[in-house]
Parts: C-alpha cells; structure tokens; sequence
C-alpha cells in the first residue's frame, strides 16, 4: 500500500472514530440515568455539548490544520481525542462527563474537515470525487456502527467501556497517522514549492480570503440548504413511521440504518458514477433521488417503505453532497483547509436549523406535507446546482478559448 493510501485508511479510521463518537451515547442514555440518578432527558447533554462543540470548533481548526499541516494536525487531534475519550469513561459524574464530551467533540470536529483538505492537496481533481467516496466509508461505517457499539456496550460491558474502545481507535489512528506523515517527510522531501501567492497569516483574513470567493458563497449557500432540507425532515423519520405505521420506536429508529446502505451503495458506484453523468448529473441526479426517497415516506409510511426510502434518501444525499464536497476542496486552494472547515460549519448551522424549523412547523402541517415539501425543495437544490456548475464550466472554457 502505498504512503498517499496509507494516509487515506488512517484518516478513514480516524473520521470512523469521530462520527461513532458522535452517535455512541445516542442508546446509552437509559445507562448514564440510571447510573447517575437522573432521567434520560436529564442525561441528554452529553449528546447535545458534543454537538455544539463539534460544530463550533471548526472555525479554528481550519486555519490551524493550514498553518501546521492538515495530516500532521489530524493526528495530534486524534491522540488528544483519545485521552478526551478516556476522561469520558473515567468521569466520576454527570458534569464531568458532559465537561469531557464537550471537550472530545471539540478536538474530534478537526478530523473530517481537514481529512478532505487533505484529499484536495494530494488528488487531482479529476480523480478527486471518488477518493472522497472512498474516504467517506469511514465516517458513513462511524454513522451506522456508532450507536450499535453503544447500545451493545451500554448492555454487556457497560458504557464506560464504549468509550475507552473509541478511546483505542482514535489512538490507533492518530499512532499510525503520525508514522505516515514522518515517514513521508523522512522518505519524500518536499520539492521546490510553485511560486505562487502566500495565504495570509491571521485565520479572519483566511476566512475573508473564502469568502470572497463568489463559486465558495455559492457552495456554502447550497450545502446550508441542503443540510437544512436533508436532516431537517430526516430527523423526524422514525416518529413518523412510529406513529403513522405502529413501527416500535426501536424498529423505526434501525429503520433509518438503511440511509448509511444508499451511502455505501454511491461509494462503491462512485467512480463508475462520475464517469457516466459528470458533477452536474450528479447534482441533479442526487436532488431527484432524494426527492423520491422523502416523497415515497410522505405517501407509503411503512417498515419496507420507510427502509427502501432511506436508502434512496442516503443515496440521493451522497450523490449531491460528494459533489459539493468535491468542489469545497478547490474553493480557496491556498487555503483549503479553512475553506472546508467553513464548509463543514455552513453544514452544520444547515442542520441545526433545519430541525428547528421542521419541529416547528410539524403541528400545523403534519409529516407528509413536511416530507413532499423537502422532496420538492431538494429536487430544485440539485437542479439549481447542475445548472451553476454548467454555467461555471463554460464560463472557464470561454476564458480558455
């Protein structure tokens, strides 16, 4: 295995570790009530701090990983993510554990962000959408296994033990990460640097410098939209096939697993994918397939509907997104790392708003008027963007003509 794929494997595993630690104390709520004398509502903010400090940490992380390098970064961020994961399963008390799951998802934030920098420092476009594809089987295995590893363990060992095993991978990977980059350096001295302008030194300049980029407003627009359209009505999924088809809550909620499979479905068709319809029938592809995953859950609320829906929703969803991600890589190239670690938080406040407002319009309108008016408004985001990037590519080959 060659140095690049090396680097590629650990960074998976690493993004692996990020993601199940995200949804790994999803289950265990009942275990940390019980444990610390509380209720499961009371026990949510290890869930919730996790989150925010997920989410807000990436404004530093970017600029950081392009100062200090975006491998080498990763991998200190790893190793410090393992030693928040074992102050987790050390926590004598609620408050202590909420302290350190903030603090674990304000190192861990760093790891995706900068992995696909990385991807874009070190891939050719052309090649660059697949590897991410490849790339994403991590985070995408983190989403699926991540709340099964803590409901198992929660279960057998006890859910200490969940997070001293997340503690292990995050060590593996951040070990193995720093191999690879020394051994790279040691192996594969630098060459002469291209002449080319400096980035600027302060992280807001570097935040200006992507921001005034018109193509990098336009893809932070659509990735917020597409956050606040996707998990917004996803979110909501299992309550309606719980209360619409009689699904048990648990049986509901694993029928929402079926969103990873449409995400491994698009990573092994991936690069078959981008050679047959390009980004801009990606775009618009993905936007109809998830309109027919929401609009088949908004007509056929169902166990096999509801299954088959998420897939297709998980599909459509990688479809579009890997296409976005592919073209935050080279929104801001000298500095790529803040240009995605903006990405990833225009995301995430998609996301969040998202769900606040489907939480708040579900009482008047109900869930299939939610769901048809997502799959109405996705359709139109991927069309929306195949259109842009049509016109961008033309727009460069007039430049070039």
């Amino acid at each position: 295995m060659s140095q690049p794929d090396r680097t590629l494997f650990w960074l998976a595993a690493a993004s692996f570790a990020s993601m199940a630690s995200m949804r790994i104390c999803d289950p265990m709520l009942p275990a940390l009530a019980a444990d610390f004398g509380t209720t499961a509502t009371g026990a949510a903010g290890v869930v919730t701090l996790y989150t925010i400090g997920y989410g807000f940490s990436q404004l530093a992380h970017g600029p950081l990983g392009d100062r200090i390098g975006k491998a080498r970064y990763i991998a200190g961020a790893a190793l410090a993510a393992a030693l928040a994961s074992l102050l987790c399963a050390l926590a004598p008390g609620l408050a202590v554990l909420e302290i350190a799951r903030l603090l674990t998802g304000s190192i861990a934030a760093a790891i995706i962000p900068l992995s696909m920098a990385w991807v874009g420092d070190t891939v050719p476009y052309e090649r660059r959408q697949a590897t991410l594809a490849r790339f994403l089987n991590g985070t995408i295995l983190g989403l699926i296994l991540g709340q099964a590893m803590g409901g198992l363990l929660a279960d057998t060992l006890g859910w200490r033990s969940a997070f001293v095993l997340l503690a292990a991978i995050f060590a593996m990977a951040g070990w193995k990460l720093r191999a690879v980059v020394r051994a790279g350096v040691q192996a594969a001295p630098a060459a002469p640097a291209a002449t080319v302008e400096p980035p600027p030194a302060g992280a807001l300049a570097r935040y200006a410098l992507v921001l005034g980029v018109p193509w990098a407003r336009v893809i932070l627009a659509i990735v917020a939209i597409e956050g606040l359209l996707a998990f917004g009505a996803l979110a909501f999924i299992p309550t309606s096939l719980h209360e619409q088809a009689g699904l048990p809550i648990w049986l509901a909620g694993a029928t929402v697993a079926a969103f990873g499979l449409g995400g491994f479905a698009y990573t092994l068709t991936a690069a078959r994918l981008v050679r047959r319809f390009g980004e801009a029938g990606l775009a618009i592809g993905g936007g109809a397939v998830l309109a027919a995953g929401f609009g088949l859950v908004a007509a056929a609320p169902g166990f096999l509907s509801g299954a088959i829906a998420c897939m297709l929703i998980g599909l459509g969803y990688h479809m579009l997104h890997n296409t976005l991600q592919t073209n935050a890589t080279q929104m801001a190239p000298t500095v790529r790392g803040t240009a995605v670690a903006l990405f990833a938080m225009s995301l995430f406040i998609g996301q969040s708003v998202g769900v606040t407002l489907a939480a708040g319009a579900l009482p008047s309108t109900g869930f299939a008027p939610l769901f048809a008016a997502t799959a109405l408004g996705l359709a139109a985001t991927g069309a929306v963007f195949a259109w842009l990037i049509g016109r961008r590519q033309q727009t460069i080959q007039e430049r070039l003509s």
